[in-house]
């Protein structure tokens, strides 16, 4: 990696930084919502909506736009601090997060919140989404590309391994999942509750190519997303994420607990300072 990639990477490290003091804060205001698996995806979302991905914060709805879907939809919190701080939306809205007559509802909306591509609730509905904007670029001639963020957990859900497969039989371009892996779900671990390694073997044998990467190393990130959008243009990718449930908070780090609930005032108070509280995300 170059000086350049370097210093591209610390501050796309910072701006990941700042997405989880973001959310933080909007949860805590909320006094609701999903912690550890927005936290587990932050450096994710940084790197797409800060270097990859092709968008208009001006004009969110830009036709010629890369598609994001949030398959893991309670993970909202993650995606609105991204929208913001992207510039879709004020960054002083996501004090709002979850409050009566908000556009940031406790799942992502798109006809709320600008800059959401899909509606999510239930979760299994994102890659089927996803594949259907891409056959509607198809047919259209258009080259957007389409990344669907999917929860390790959600892969226990049927729904997405007929995706998987509609996706490889049509042999759908453009298409990048990423596997937000961070073994834990609402219950407890996903070995516990139902196993869904072998990963990579799985999305082989549905006619994937598989890429894996730490998804908390943003040298790693950049590198494989540069790979995946390169390779998907022969076909459908999955990259596999190692993640951390709650990362870059302690006492959350790998804790089921910390699925979906607030953080009380010492907490809150905690997180930040763990988080280095580095400002410019005014919530």
């Amino acid at each position: 990696m170059d000086r350049i990639d370097e210093q591209r990477s610390k501050e796309l490290e910072q701006i990941a930084n700042e997405l989880r003091v973001a959310v933080v804060k909007s949860i805590y205001n909320a006094g609701s919502g999903h912690l550890g698996g927005s936290l587990s995806a932050a450096d994710i979302l940084a790197a797409l909506y800060f270097e990859k991905m092709r968008i208009n914060p001006d004009e969110p709805d830009w036709d010629e736009r890369d598609r994001f879907v949030l398959s893991k939809g309670h993970a909202g919190p993650i995606l609105y601090a991204t929208l913001a701080m992207r510039g879709c939306f004020p960054v002083e809205e996501l004090s709002t997060l979850r409050k009566m007559g908000s556009r940031l509802s406790g799942h992502p909306a798109c006809f709320k919140a600008p800059g959401v591509d899909m509606t999510s609730g239930s979760l299994g509905h994102g890659l089927s989404v996803g594949l259907g904007m891409r056959l509607a670029g198809r047919v259209r001639g258009k080259d957007y590309r389409v990344f669907v963020l999917l929860g390790d957990g959600e892969l226990q859900e049927g729904q997405v391994w007929e995706a998987a497969m509609a996706v490889a039989h049509f042999k759908v371009d453009n298409l990048v999942a990423i596997v937000d892996y961070n073994r834990v779900q609402l219950d407890g671990t996903i070995d516990e509750i139902m196993e869904v390694a072998p990963l990579a073997d799985k999305w082989r044998s549905f006619g994937w190519q598989v890429l894996t990467m730490d998804g908390h190393d943003m040298g790693d990130i950049l590198d494989n997303l540069d790979e995946a959008i390169a390779q998907s243009q022969e076909g459908p990718v999955v990259i596999i994420a190692d993640t951390v449930k709650g990362k870059g908070v302690s006492f959350m780090e790998g804790k089921s607990a910390w699925h979906g609930r607030a953080p009380t005032e010492e907490e809150y108070r905690q997180a930040l300072a763990e988080l280095g509280e580095q400002g410019g995300v005014g919530v």
